[in-house]
């Protein structure tokens, strides 16, 4: 049930005319007034009849699509409904760190004060086109930006994701191809680190593992005997403390260990034995000790911010290797997925010891590193010729005339 009422004027029962209100002039005359799916009476007011049944209508229109929405429940900004959402989520406290402050520095100063049901697509495309951000991490705000939004649809606060109209357009992603060190770059910040840090590069360089993960890297990870590291935690930072956590997505594996990286962390632990260091483990927040194989100078797990603004960049700029942000730690990665491949390691193999959860991943980044696939195959159909030709049944090559 739904109608209209007319706040300045009502129809007088004994004459049948039409009478000015106690409220005539005062306030919007126009009231829509309809029954939700709860079956509550709900008003809004109108300075115009015609805008009056334009809304009656969308709410008819919603009511019998099963998508309706109470106006009123939108009018939550979009910074309190953040700050709830994000509270509330589970995920890893690192991660949720992440989100707070992207949420904080671009999305709150220009959005967060818009009530949920005033957030239009047009809005949403102007904050796009304002984030002064790197295509990839604009693009990462804006998909925080759209979870939040989504989950108010879930709750039924809004009718629609505004980030997920046709007409607004997220931030471009930009694929840079990535550029693997040569094998001197590796040799110089290693002989520029200082020694209780050089060999840290050895499981960044020779195993892939993640800086965190080289941080976390116990001495029991290490089977010295089978050539295996078992990638078991990583050292990350959560409220500017080092705690210690599973490593990315959860997932432990498994990394063949070289004999070459096998000397130098054998070497590393002569010169500077492991300690023990205890931190809480996350989730949990249950105190865990291990020891580690690396330490700082005050036998303590390695701060990353410390020790990439402090050391690593020191070391690169007296390796001759531009200090930026594309030549950090995680540059050891590259260069260890780099030399696999061209060694014609398997990209299946790679990815799990790189903790990739999808080889394809792998493959995306990678494939510009693999060997050239067209000279694979032409030496593949050369041997086979060779074979035939051996056996006496070389193929008969005829070239058609026509």
């Amino acid at each position: 049930m739904a109608d209209i009422d007319d706040r300045w004027y009502r129809t007088d029962r004994a004459t049948g005319e039409r009478v000015k209100t106690a409220r005539h002039g005062a306030g919007k005359r126009w009231v829509a007034r309809w029954r939700d799916t709860a079956d509550m009476q709900r008003s809004r007011s109108f300075e115009k009849k015609a805008d009056a049944e334009r809304f009656l209508d969308q709410v008819r229109a919603d009511l019998a699509r099963g998508t309706y929405v109470d106006p009123n429940a939108g009018k939550i900004t979009v910074r309190a409904y953040a700050t709830r959402w994000l509270a509330a989520q589970t995920a890893d406290p690192s991660t949720r760190e992440a989100m707070e402050l992207r949420f904080r520095l671009h999305v709150f100063p220009t959005l967060g004060d818009h009530p949920l049901g005033t957030l239009r697509p047009s809005t949403v495309q102007a904050w796009v086109h304002g984030l002064a951000l790197a295509p990839n991490y604009a693009r990462t705000v804006f998909a925080n930006l759209s979870a939040v939004l989504s989950a108010a649809v879930d709750d039924g606060l809004i009718g629609r994701n505004p980030c997920g109209v046709r007409s607004v357009r997220p931030p471009s992603a930009v694929n840079a191809r990535v550029e693997p060190w040569p094998a001197a770059w590796v040799a110089g910040v290693t002989g520029a680190l200082p020694d209780r840090y050089a060999a840290t590069v050895a499981p960044g360089a020779g195993c892939g593992l993640r800086q965190g993960e080289v941080f976390g890297l116990a001495v029991d990870d290490v089977d010295f005997l089978r050539g295996v590291v078992h990638v078991r935690r990583q050292v990350k930072i959560v409220g500017a403390k080092l705690v210690f956590g599973p490593p990315k997505r959860g997932k432990t594996r498994n990394v063949p260990l070289s004999d070459e990286v096998k000397v130098r962390l054998a070497e590393h632990l002569r010169q500077f034995p492991a300690r023990v260091v205890t931190l809480p483990w996350l989730p949990t927040g249950k105190p865990v000790a291990t020891r580690l194989v690396f330490a700082s100078r005050e036998s303590g797990a390695i701060n990353r911010n410390y020790f990439n603004a402090r050391v690593w960049k020191k070391a690169l700029r007296a390796a001759g290797v531009p200090d930026s942000r594309e030549n950090g730690f995680h540059s050891l990665r590259h260069y260890y997925a780099s030399v696999l491949l061209a060694d014609g390691v398997d990209i299946r193999a790679l990815a799990s010891y790189l903790g990739h959860a999808d080889p394809g991943f792998t493959l995306r980044v990678y494939t510009h590193l693999m060997p050239e696939v067209g000279d694979r195959a032409r030496r593949a159909v050369d041997r086979a010729f060779g074979r035939l030709s051996a056996n006496g049944g070389a193929p008969d090559v005829r070239h058609d005339a026509r």
